[in-house]
């Protein structure tokens, strides 16, 4: 029945929690950020996260701009501990954006489900994260050769869930949306936005997620897409 796999990348099949720790911690020795008085690395880190989901929906929302949303989440993160420098901020974020793409962590089994779909469909990724950098994570993640296309707001100008990054992605690759489907994390975002394109999906919610939506199928652990495909 399909011929096209659209998958999404961050928190579908690169790990962006565990690697984004990895690189946070790295920043938080590099800069001594303990000597600035934040003792506690994990709150820093859920700050950052907060921050970064908020800045996120906003920059998907047309409120703010790219470099905006890059330097503001460590921004208001380092506010958060009573550390008010935007210098330092900036530095943070540039260092972030070098050091981030450079992480290999994939999700769960998300290379055994690679490995089993190629050959048999084409594979293809959708993503709002920036061109560059999702390139980086492909390549230094070992799963760049899996994807024929790789689709992001800045080639289409737009951002999942709105309905023109998924018209955009079928003239790229030559699909019909018959034949595709969406696999991704964020039910109002990946699979909320391909059920209003008119396109099947498959919502991964590996934290049992309560939610309205109706997905063709749901899976909780990416090994499931075996039985699917």
């Amino acid at each position: 029945m399909y011929k096209h796999l659209f998958f999404d990348l961050d928190h579908t099949l690169w790990d962006f929690d565990k690697n984004s720790e990895a690189a946070l911690r790295k920043l938080y020795e590099e800069f001594d950020l303990q000597g600035r008085g934040i003792h506690d690395f994990d709150a820093l880190f859920k700050a950052y996260n907060v921050h970064n989901d908020k800045l996120w929906e906003r920059y998907r929302n047309g409120y703010i701009k790219r470099d905006e949303l890059r330097w503001k989440r460590m921004w208001l993160m380092l506010l958060d501990f009573k550390v008010a420098d935007t210098a330092l901020a900036n530095e943070i974020s540039t260092a972030y954006l070098e050091i981030l793409p450079l992480q290999k962590l994939l999700m769960p089994h998300a290379k055994e489900v690679l490995e089993h779909c190629k050959g048999k469909y084409e594979l293809h990724l959708i993503t709002n994260g920036f061109e560059t950098t999702q390139r980086m994570k492909l390549q230094y993640s070992g799963i760049a050769r899996y994807f024929k296309q790789l689709i992001t707001s800045e080639k289409s100008n737009s951002m999942k869930p709105h309905g023109d990054i998924f018209d955009f992605a079928l003239k790229a690759t030559g699909a019909a949306k018959e034949e595709s489907i969406m696999i991704g994390d964020a039910i109002d975002i990946d699979i909320l936005g391909a059920i209003n394109a008119g396109w099947d999906t498959v919502y991964y919610n590996p934290g049992n997620v309560v939610h309205a939506r109706k997905p063709t199928y749901e899976i909780k652990h990416l090994e499931e897409l075996l039985q699917i495909f």
